[in-house]
C-alpha cells in the first residue's frame, strides 16, 4: 500500500537536513508564522537533494506564537495572506527547477479552515488560480469547500491524537501527542484504513522529531507500506 509521509520544514527547527532523508514530501514554510527566504532557499536545495515533492505551508503572519494563534483577518486580508506566501515560494522554487505540488495550511490556519467553511472557502478562492491539491484533515469542511474546485488530499498524523469527532486534540491539552513510534503506526494504520488518508504527517520542530520519524518510517516499511509522495 501507498502513503505518503511529510513534515513541516523551513520553520527553523534545526533537524531540517535529517528529516528531508526520511520524508516523501516537505511543507516548506512560506517565511511569516517562521523562518525566511534564506530557510526557504536551504530547505529547497535539501528537497532538490533528496527528491522530495515540495509543498507550501502557508500561515498567520504571527511568529510570536508561530502561527498557531487564531487571527480575526477581513476576507480580502486573509486572500492576500495566502496569495502572497504561495506566490513567493512558487518563485523561489521555480528559480531552482522545482514545482510546487500542493498546500498545506499552517497551525491556526489549518485548524480553522478544517471547522469553519467561511475560512475554507476564502482560502480555496485564494488559492484556485494556482489550481494546485488542498491537504487536511479528513471529513473536515475544507474537504468539502474543495469538492468541484480543487483536489484535496486526506491527511493524518502520527504524532497527535484525535476527539472522537475526528478533530486534533489541542496542544494546550494533557496527552495531546503521540509519543511512542508503535503506538504512531497503529494510529496510522487505523488513519489509513477508517478515514482514508493518503498523506501522514510528523512535525519537524518537535525536539525528538529525527529519531521519531525514523522509527515511524521503519515501522511503516516493515508492515509493507511504500513510501512514496502522494503529488
Amino acid at each position: 500500500m501507498l502513503i505518503d509521509l511529510n513534515a513541516d520544514l523551513g520553520e527553523g527547527a534545526g533537524f531540517d537536513a535529517e528529516l528531508m532523508a526520511l520524508v516523501t514530501s516537505a511543507n516548506v514554510c512560506c517565511g511569516l508564522h517562521a523562518g525566511g527566504p534564506s530557510d526557504i532557499a536551504r530547505t529547497l536545495v535539501l528537497a532538490q537533494k533528496h527528491g522530495v515533492a515540495v509543498g507550501a505551508h502557508p500561515g498567520y503572519h504571527d511568529r510570536e506564537h508561530f502561527g498557531r494563534r487564531e487571527l480575526a483577518l477581513t476576507n480580502q486580508e486573509l486572500v492576500g495572506l495566502c496569495v502572497y506566501q504561495l506566490g513567493a515560494l512558487t518563485a523561489m522554487a521555480a528559480v531552482m527547477g522545482l514545482t510546487v505540488r500542493y498546500v498545506k495550511p499552517h497551525g491556526a490556519l489549518y485548524n480553522q479552515a478544517c471547522r469553519d467553511r467561511s475560512v475554507a472557502d476564502l482560502l480555496v478562492v485564494g488559492l484556485a488560480q494556482f489550481e494546485l491539491p488542498l491537504v487536511g484533515l479528513p471529513d473536515s469542511q475544507l474537504a468539502a469547500a474543495c469538492a468541484e474546485r480543487l483536489p484535496f488530499v486526506p491527511e493524518g498524523y502520527a504524532d497527535r491524537r484525535y476527539r472522537p469527532d475526528g478533530s486534533l486534540v489541542p496542544r494546550s491539552e494533557p496527552d495531546a501527542f503521540v509519543h511512542d513510534p508503535d503506538e504512531a503506526v497503529k494510529q496510522v494504520e487505523w488513519l489509513i484504513r477508517e478515514r482514508g488518508v493518503r498523506t501522514i504527517c510528523v512535525h519537524g520542530d518537535n525536539p525528538d522529531a529525527v529519531a521519531f520519524t525514523t522509527a515511524v518510517r521503519a515501522a511503516l516499511l516493515a508492515r509493507g507500506f511504500t513510501l512514496k509522495a502522494f503529488a
